[in-house]
């Protein structure tokens, strides 16, 4: 992140991935010194005056209206997801360069009651930084079944959905489409970042991946936002095969808590039959030993 903020980070960005032809505009076949549109450009299109655009670009202006918010964001042609994005971006807090660390997640009573009640179904419970607070035994062997199940007890030791993505082979073995969930996880971690650009947690893992992953960096740079609250992946599992799920992610209100995501298959598919033998494979043994008290029959 530059010195004038993750604001200043996204307009730059996004307006050097639009060429002049892609929004009409005529260059005569001048040579031009850096990528896509120029700050004039981009304000002429968004019908605002460039000192002023610039000022937004640089963060000197934190009072823009929502009306020249949204003239900016169809100069750059920003869908529903990232002109949302843009407008959190615009209204965030100034750094205060004095932050504490933030206090550890936990996942209430209530939650871990509806994950026992999912026991059929994979189901985790994640961070706002991606880490897995919680998961049920589906859940737990179909994202991470090499990992100690236990993981999440233990805050300095939990694993992070983000990390095992584009750091863990295991991870990118499951996703037949990798790219799509790699992307899909930028995105979401690009939404976080704007709504808590202060928390130090946050922007160390985003430190982390991006020096040991030059995928990770490569998207991070591209300022991309996909919000997946809904998304359909293939799966590579080792247990049970190949399988088409639905990975579906429950919000906390405003986004500031954790988030419930659930995995599930078309009723009556194989991908279903495939959940039901994950389900089966993972749930506790009996013990085969006679209860305390118990009558032992005699033949």
């Amino acid at each position: 992140m530059n010195k004038h903020g993750h604001l200043a980070d996204f307009l730059q960005a996004r307006r050097s991935q639009l060429r002049p032809q892609d929004v009409g505009l005529e260059t005569y076949g001048e040579r031009r010194r850096v990528p896509g549109l120029r700050r004039e450009e981009l304000a002429m299109l968004a019908g605002i005056s460039a000192p002023y655009y610039t000022r937004l670009e640089q963060g000197q202006s934190r009072n823009a209206s929502r009306e020249v918010l949204d003239a900016v964001a169809s100069a750059l042609r920003l869908d529903e997801s990232e002109r949302a994005h843009l407008h959190t971006l615009a209204r965030a807090p100034r750094r205060s360069g004095t932050t504490g660390r933030p206090p550890v997640e936990r996942v209430t009573p209530t939650t871990l009651a509806l994950l026992a009640a999912m026991e059929g179904t994979p189901a985790v419970v994640v961070g706002r930084r991606s880490d897995v607070l919680a998961w049920n035994r589906p859940g737990h062997g179909l994202f991470a079944g090499h990992l100690d199940p236990d993981g999440p007890d233990d805050p300095r030791r939990r694993p992070n959905m983000a990390r095992l993505v584009f750091l863990d082979a295991h991870t990118r073995e499951l996703y037949t489409d990798w790219p799509a969930k790699a992307r899909a996880v930028v995105g979401n971690l690009r939404l976080t970042a704007g709504r808590f650009p202060d928390d130090p947690l946050l922007a160390g893992l985003i430190g982390e991946l991006t020096m040991r992953s030059p995928e990770f960096a490569t998207m991070w740079a591209d300022h991309r936002i996909l919000a997946c609250d809904v998304a359909d992946y293939e799966m590579r599992h080792p247990l049970v095969g190949t399988l088409a799920v639905t990975q579906q992610t429950l919000q906390s209100p405003q986004g500031s808590g954790p988030s419930l995501v659930v995995a599930t298959a078309a009723p009556g598919s194989p991908s279903a039959a495939a959940l039901t033998l994950l389900a089966h494979t993972t749930a506790p043994r009996e013990s085969t030993q006679p209860r305390p008290g118990a009558e032992t029959r005699v033949p």
